[in-house]
């Protein structure tokens, strides 16, 4: 049995003050001038540092959720893709390192990336966005990780139905239910998997969703990589669709048509879009109630502790069966 503390992180950050934050920029030469604003962040604390011209962005990394391996890597894929011409955020690296440490807070610093929210309902601007993960996907194919995960039913499907189990967050008289039907979903997602073995996994952005995208006047700009894993190239396109059946086969195509400019797409993985939904969405829900003790959280999702809220989500969750047993919405 897990215990339902273990690896919750009571307050991670609670001795990262602002004081602190300035006095790690400048004990690494970043000269602070005294201005820092907190950005949007939950996993990790992030903060602009400065302003105008050469202002910088610091990512404090949770304790204990990857190693310092897993990050170095992630830092190196950023790297990569940035030699590749590709509009990205990488780390910056100061005396040859790139995960730079302040008594126990482990931090990079980064660029600040100029953009806007993505709009992509303009002219071509799903195409635009389907080559730049295309190009990305090229430069991910070249080689695999070592030591970042796998987007797979072990970690996102299982592992994430412990924690949800070990939670108090799941009310008693749903438990049995969510036991039910998360095993029922699980095991439509190891058939997917199964029929789709031979679909080649490479280095993927691992949560590219409009959340983690700017756009300037060139197009996209990929702003973060903390959940970059190994998968299938489906994993970086599905998120971007949305609406009706119409509209996202409409979507789906103008994505495709930008993306097979600059790599072939294997459609065996259409079938894995929705297996693929379904561990995001047992892992979103397991991902606030491991992480309910860090004050953030209570905050930013209340209604997670509300009955009606898993009561809803445990529909939806049949809802996704249904929808795996269909066949596959998208077309070539």
């Amino acid at each position: 049995m897990i215990n339902k503390t273990r690896g919750s992180d009571l307050q991670p950050f609670s001795g990262l003050t602002p004081e602190v934050v300035l006095d790690a920029a400048a004990a690494f030469g970043l000269a602070p001038d005294g201005r820092l604003f907190a950005l949007n962040s939950y996993e990790n604390r992030v903060y602009q540092l400065g302003a105008g011209e050469g202002q910088l962005v610091l990512k404090f990394y949770r304790p204990r959720r990857w190693t310092d391996a897993q990050i170095v890597e992630e830092h190196q894929f950023t790297a990569e893709l940035a030699a590749a011409e590709l509009a990205v955020a990488a780390p910056l690296a100061i005396g040859g390192e790139t995960l730079l440490r302040y008594h126990e807070f482990r931090f990079a610093a980064f660029p600040w990336m100029r953009g806007r929210s993505p709009e992509l309902d303009a002219p071509e601007a799903r195409q635009i966005l389907g080559r730049s993960v295309a190009r990305l996907h090229q430069v991910g194919a070249v080689q695999p990780f070592a030591a970042r995960p796998r987007i797979g039913i072990e970690r996102l499907g299982w592992e994430a139905r412990s924690q949800v189990l070990a939670s108090e967050l799941l009310p008693d008289a749903l438990r049995e239910r969510y036991v039910t039907v998360s095993g029922a979903l699980l095991e439509r997602v190891s058939e997917a998997f199964t029929a789709a073995a031979g679909v080649r996994e490479i280095r993927l952005h691992g949560d590219c969703h409009l959340g983690n995208l700017l756009w300037n006047e060139h197009g996209p700009v990929f702003v973060d990589l903390d959940d970059c894993a190994s998968g299938v190239r489906a994993q970086d396109l599905w998120m971007m669709l949305a609406g009706s059946p119409a509209e996202q086969q409409r979507q789906w195509g103008e994505l495709l048509e930008g993306y097979r400019q600059f790599a072939d797409f294997d459609f065996a993985e259409v079938r894995l879009i929705e297996p693929l939904r379904a561990l995001r969405m047992l892992h979103h829900a397991a991902w606030v109630a491991h992480r309910w003790r860090d004050p953030a959280f209570p905050r930013a999702f209340p209604w997670a502790a509300e009955p009606r809220y898993w009561e809803g989500y445990l529909q939806d969750l049949l809802e996704q069966i249904a929808v795996i047993d269909e066949p596959p919405l998208l077309r070539q």
